[in-house]
């Protein structure tokens, strides 16, 4: 029986308050466990002035997390589920993936009320290539820099005057309880999210009991969007430093599922994106079938001359 459970995160405050999140469902489902959060900094929350994409990729912000649970410093590590690579190392595996809030990305502005409202020149901050692409091509005009950091961060350096604005995951706003800053909440057509946007996920040793325990958080609705949407990302190969996005949903009241995918070049000059539709039943090679459409039209010749560049 298990009589403590501990349980890794980042440091951030958007990290801490997701942890707690998973913190309050075990209590609510095992009111005698007593549980401990143990923040870890990560590299990638310390080298905040250079992109993700040249010093490791978004692997950086778990790596502490998962040397934690592999010396047994902690049982599980909380992550949202976009920063997570497609594939763990063999030793860890996923346990429960939450249900899904808003997936959508989110522009935060003081000036303008809709990205269409943007003046040629306005500075928009983001560290995401995917968000880079997808805004240039539909706002040619408006110049990206970037800028990474916490939620918190990168709202100050907004106010501060260094940006017009900056777009971030309408989710990791509305958990801190700055939904109020939202100008706009960027529509799909215009902006793809990120594989695993919006869920959180819960990573464990392989064959732990723990894994037994942590099963009841699973929302098998939202595994099954997110999984399709890291399998896509991991046919093609993909990282955070390369303008990728996908988003599964599921309508016709959860009978059916469509998947979008979206490949790009850095500048937005050039984006490919397609999506596949089937039965839910009946869904389990979709995202090979939306990699093959999107490898047709050309996405991994793009893919390859972004790297190089």
């Amino acid at each position: 029986m298990i009589n403590i459970l501990r349980i890794a995160t980042r440091k951030s405050p958007l990290a801490i308050w997701q942890a707690e999140f998973v913190k309050s469902n075990l209590v609510s489902l095992y009111p005698n466990l007593k549980i401990e959060i143990k923040g870890f900094s990560t590299t990638g929350d310390r080298f905040l002035g250079t992109s993700l994409a040249k010093i490791g990729g978004k692997g950086l912000f778990i790596k502490e997390l998962e040397t934690a649970l592999k010396n047994n410093e902690a049982d599980i590590a909380v992550h949202s589920m976009k920063d997570l690579p497609p594939q763990l190392p063999e030793e860890f595996v996923i346990a429960a993936v939450l249900e899904r809030d808003d997936a959508s990305d989110a522009l935060v502005s003081n000036s303008y009320s809709d990205l269409n409202l943007m003046k040629p020149g306005a500075l928009v901050g983001t560290s995401s290539a995917r968000r880079q692409s997808q805004i240039l091509a539909a706002f040619p005009e408006v110049n990206i820099k970037l800028l990474r950091g916490n939620v918190n961060t990168r709202i100050k350096r907004l106010d501060e005057g260094a940006f017009d604005a900056i777009v971030l995951a309408t989710s990791g706003l509305e958990r801190l309880g700055l939904g109020n800053r939202i100008a706009q909440r960027l529509p799909i057509e215009i902006c793809l999210p990120s594989a695993g946007q919006g869920a959180l996920g819960i990573e464990c040793r392989k064959d732990d009991e723990i894994i037994e325990l942590i099963k009841p958080l699973n929302h098998i609705l939202s595994e099954k969007c997110v999984n399709m949407e890291k399998e896509f990302v991991g046919l093609l190969n993909g990282s955070c430093s390369l303008p990728i996005g996908c988003f599964a949903r599921l309508f016709d009241n959860n009978k059916s599922i469509k998947c979008e995918g979206f490949v790009g070049s850095l500048d937005g000059k050039v984006i490919l994106r397609d999506e596949v539709t089937k039965v839910f039943d009946d869904s389990s090679n979709l995202s090979y079938q939306l990699y093959k459409k999107l490898i047709e039209a050309g996405a991994m010749e793009l893919l390859e001359e972004t790297n190089d560049n």
